[in-house]
């Protein structure tokens, strides 16, 4: 009778367990586009000049601190409310060095997460960089480095035309070899609460020239990404690997969808393979960036195949956002819809939206 009394309690207690809804431990992880977070002093060794006080920009002090809060604001709020805690990993690009970062994390909405900031300088002619911006209290990295794009032009020169994009990060050449200074590929490797993941922080050539001129240097910007990542499959094949940026392209160009090799679906994705979220909100017509009314999505986080399992043990993909809140659209005028960007008569926040993918675990109860 004790054993079947014994039995029957266990039998109860699994049930309830079973009855109990499960638990998930949730991180968000970001990317933004700061858009030109200059500060006001002129840098001699970079081309700077129109973003201080006495230049095309008139880029005051008032100016520069309003932008800080602006970003700031976007920053704490990304990825609410379904996770109330601020991004784990903040991904960032256009930024003119460590000082403005630094005085970034000093407005009151983000120094309560405690962030700390991983950042390259890289030889892009303006001087704007990548950089990962992490809580310390959940991500350790344990290493870093900034990985060269090594692009060039052809011999026949490339004319320069007005961009798709209305950005001023025109790449660089040097005469002697033809070699195009851009962005720097940030990898960053740590443990997400005592699980080892790596992030590559991206910012790929701008449209310049047009986009078909300039495919071929995102096209080396995707292929230099994807060898990164095998290089991390081949030391560790279940690695968990998150590429993010601004890759100046679309889910669906050549950069992503060859060189890349990025996939839609989950179905779809092969061992060491890619998965591309973004993609199918691109099929929806939803984007970051606008340009001439017509949306697309150039901000974009793709993984590894590691991170897409169905196994919840480990950290997994959930899903993925575009953030892009009321406040942060232009409500009227020719832009209306647009992302509210800097004007010399208003400081915005960025032409572009960010993007964030949340990652889960299961907590065990017992």
């Amino acid at each position: 009778m004790k054993i079947a009394r014994f039995c029957l309690f266990f039998l109860f207690c699994i049930s309830i367990l079973k009855a109990q809804p499960k638990r998930y431990a949730i991180h968000t992880v970001a990317f933004y586009n700061f858009e030109n977070l200059f500060d006001t002093k002129d840098d001699a060794f970079t081309n700077d000049d129109e973003w201080t006080p006495n230049g095309a920009q008139n880029w005051t002090e008032e100016k520069y601190h309003q932008k800080l809060k602006n970003l700031a604001r976007v920053l704490s709020e990304i990825g609410t409310p379904e996770n109330p805690n601020a991004p784990t990993l903040i991904g960032g690009s256009e930024i003119e060095n460590r000082d403005v970062l630094e005085d970034l994390l000093k407005e009151p909405k983000l120094l309560p997460y405690d962030y700390g900031i991983i950042h390259f300088d890289s030889p892009d002619k303006r001087g704007i960089d990548v950089a990962l911006l992490y809580q310390k209290k959940y991500f350790k990295p344990t290493s870093f480095s900034n990985i060269p794009l090594y692009i060039y032009k052809n011999k026949a020169p490339i004319k320069i035309e007005k961009k798709e994009e209305t950005e001023e990060d025109e790449v660089e050449t040097v005469t002697q070899n033809n070699r195009i200074f851009t962005r720097d590929q940030l990898l960053i490797t740590g443990f997400l609460e005592g699980e080892e993941i790596s992030i590559i922080v991206n910012h790929w050539p701008s449209r310049s020239g047009g986009e078909k001129a300039s495919s071929p240097f995102r096209e080396a910007a995707g292929r230099l990404n994807r060898k990164i990542i095998d290089s991390l499959l081949q030391i560790n094949p279940n690695a968990k690997v998150l590429t993010m940026g601004d890759l100046n392209d679309g889910p669906f160009n050549k950069s992503i969808k060859l060189a890349l090799e990025a996939k839609a679906k989950k179905a779809e994705v092969p061992e060491f393979g890619m998965y591309n979220p973004f993609e199918e909100m691109a099929n929806k017509g939803m984007g970051t960036i606008a340009f001439r009314d017509s949306w697309n999505i150039f901000d974009q986080i793709i993984m590894t195949e590691s991170l897409i399992k169905s196994d919840f043990s480990s950290f997994r993909f959930w899903k993925a956002g575009i953030f892009n809140k009321p406040y942060l659209i232009q409500n009227s005028g020719q832009y209306k819809g647009y992302p509210i960007r800097h004007t010399l008569t208003e400081v915005g926040f960025s032409d572009h939206f960010p993007v964030y993918v949340y990652l889960i675990k299961e907590i065990n109860s017992l």
